[in-house]
């Protein structure tokens, strides 16, 4: 099948300038809210000459996340065996140095300060170029309008917080309930043929639309034949949707559960559900978006659970309804708002008066975040490389512009991925080291392409597609979160984001679960802007372009937000043991030594807002004494 030219993708559309205007610097104290600030681009600063220019990271497009400049250092580290020593110390003494200024980093922070009083000082030190780790905040600007969207983190999921994370968000002025009654986005329900499924030509032969159309719902007969695979793949597609319960008569659930545990679901629907292959490959990235997995790395079990098609075959009541029941809470940047809560609480001349009802329009002072008379400091750009107990405490050291500095502290809070720690303390016992790397982060990919208008989608009915043969697993168009002082625009002429969702499809050849993370991982950082774009152009022009989308013109800016070190690692049915209590990886891996603690969500084996703060706060409470 012949490819569409990158001349009709627009590939060669100069963004450039508009890309410079969108990221590069805005104006101290400029009310990003009110519109593009202008800045010329020889000079650096504004045109009328008057304000200093700051870097402001949540407007920057292109290749976000793991971009040039946050993980090269780590790389060199944990990949090279590269090793830093003579360091030039710093005057500088904290009471804690967090490494890390994600949600758990900056939640260690908070905890910090109420355990050990409000006036201790802490470093916090991020290897990016924005705080908040996975909770990234993308932020557009045009034709006088700012539009959020979310890069990372997405929700609260307030059914599961502790009581320890109830308290967090009443000191953080969140409101959940309010949250939730102030948003209408459903994740792509709103429209009327939503969702869909979008099956492309270079894959299927034709590029073809199926609205109302969802794999884990009953198909009729009409619908499946619609779908663009072998005559024998829709034949056994309709005798799987329309079967009675045959299965699994003589068996106790007991021992369904664990025969279906111990299967990948790809398999059930080979072995018990007779599809042929082009049909199982239809629900091959479904999981994608939510645990960035192929199905084949899923269990039967756990995919019944998440609802997709297949306990009809021994149950009576195995389809589920179609309407939307996730009582999720909402930012329109996602969990970025709860992070420039943290940051507006622990450093307040950053971003004075900011309240969680303005949280996501506020303007913060990013020259001011690692201002040296302030209680506590965060330091962006600045990639730990080592940390070691001493007598006194410990020292950090860390490599800024290519420098390499060293701190001291009496504790240290490691709130950065677990992976990397044994190299970072190359000391501890080789059954911690052993138990912090069996957990592999899972890759995400979150693009956000800013288009003029919805009307494509709105003349075609839908908000949300699956594309079974593409890059990305689904896309979806998100406006309808009105918190935080945001006012998520609802008029079809205005620009909106699409989020491109899902992760990279890792190598057939790997087998086991970590292999296919870590497959995942080097694709995705193979990949370059261009790559990413002409892909979003692709899908762009086929599933659009019918509606009237014209992608060399109605493209206005894409972020791409990669994070090949992306979910915390959760424990799979197909791939790990059953542990007894105190001797999961997570479990040994999460133990204090001397006088550094360790939080972050991969603590709690479980990839969620929540886990991160109860984490930093048993960090917290691990400090007490040690030092």
């Amino acid at each position: 099948m012949t490819r569409v030219t990158d001349k009709a993708l627009g590939m060669k559309a100069d963004i450039t300038r508009r890309e410079f205007i969108q990221g590069s610097a805005v104006a101290v104290g400029a009310s990003l809210a009110s519109g593009l600030v202008a800045v010329d681009a020889n000079s650096g600063q504004t045109l009328d000459g008057s304000t200093r220019l700051v870097d402001y990271p949540p407007t920057k497009t292109g290749l976000r996340g793991a971009h040039a400049g946050a993980y090269e250092v780590a790389h060199a580290l944990a990949r090279d065996g590269a090793r830093f020593s003579d360091p030039d110390v710093l005057d500088e003494h904290y009471d804690c140095v967090v490494v890390g200024a994600g949600i758990s980093g900056l939640a260690a922070a908070h905890y910090y300060r109420q355990q050990f009083g409000a006036e201790a000082r802490i470093l916090l030190l991020e290897n990016h170029d924005d705080f908040g780790g996975h909770a990234k905040r993308n932020e557009f600007h045009q034709s006088g309008q700012m539009v959020l969207s979310l890069g990372g983190t997405h929700n609260l999921e307030w059914w599961s917080f502790s009581d320890t994370v109830k308290r967090f968000m009443e000191e953080h002025g969140v409101d959940t309930v309010a949250m939730r009654d102030h948003m209408t986005f459903q994740y792509g329900r709103s429209a009327p043929n939503s969702p869909a499924m979008w099956f492309d030509r270079e894959t299927y032969g034709e590029d073809r639309l199926l609205p109302q159309f969802n794999l884990s719902r009953k198909l009729t007969p009409e619908a499946i034949e619609r779908i663009p695979i072998s005559r024998v793949g829709r034949e056994t597609l309709k005798r799987f949707y329309q079967s009675a319960p045959v299965l699994f008569s003589d068996k106790s659930e007991t021992e369904i559960e664990a025969l279906l545990s111990k299967m990948s679901y790809p398999d059930f629907l080979r072995q018990y559900g007779g599809l042929t292959e082009d049909a199982v490959q239809l629900f091959a990235k479904e999981e994608h978006g939510s645990w960035g997995l192929e199905m084949r790395a899923i269990s039967a079990t756990e995919a019944l659970w998440e609802g997709y098609p297949g306990t009809h075959l021994f149950a009576d009541d195995g389809w589920q309804g179609d309407s939307f029941g996730y009582p999720v809470a909402m930012w329109p940047d996602g969990n970025a708002s709860l992070v420039r809560l943290m940051v507006a609480r622990l450093m307040p001349h950053v971003a004075p008066d900011v309240h969680a009802d303005n949280v996501a329009v506020a303007s913060f002072d990013y020259s001011l975040l690692d201002k040296a008379t302030a209680a506590v400091r965060l330091r962006l750009n600045a990639t730990a490389v080592g940390i070691e107990n001493t007598e006194a405490g410990v020292t950090v050291d860390y490599v800024k512009e290519g420098r390499l500095c060293r701190v001291s502290s009496q504790h240290a809070v490691l709130a950065c991925y677990h992976s990397i720690i044994p190299h970072l303390c190359p000391t501890l016992d080789g059954a911690q080291k052993e138990a912090l790397r069996y957990q592999v982060k899972t890759p995400m990919l979150l693009t956000n392409v800013l288009i003029r208008n919805s009307s494509a989608l709105d003349k075609l009915g839908v908000d949300a597609i699956s594309c079974p043969g593409r890059l990305h697993a689904r896309l979806f168009l998100f406006r309808g979160i009105n918190t935080g002082g945001y006012e998520s625009s609802e008029d079809d002429d205005g620009a909106v984001s699409l989020v491109f969702w899902g992760s990279i499809s890792p190598p057939e050849d790997a087998d086991d679960l970590k292999s296919q993370l870590r497959g995942s991982r080097e694709k995705m950082l193979a990949l370059t802007f261009d790559d990413f774009e002409r892909e979003v152009r692709t899908v762009l022009h086929g599933l659009l372009g019918p509606a009237g989308f014209d992608v060399t013109e109605d493209i206005l800016a894409i972020t791409v937000n990669r994070w090949p070190h992306g979910y915390s690692y959760e424990y799979m049915q197909l791939w790990d043991p059953q542990w007894e209590p105190g001797k999961a990886p997570h479990e040994i891996a999460r133990r204090p030594f001397g006088a550094i603690a360790i939080a972050n969500s991969d603590a709690g084996a479980s990839a969620y807002t929540h886990v991160a703060i109860d984490e930093a706060y048993r960090a917290i409470s691990d400090l007490e004494g040690a030092g």
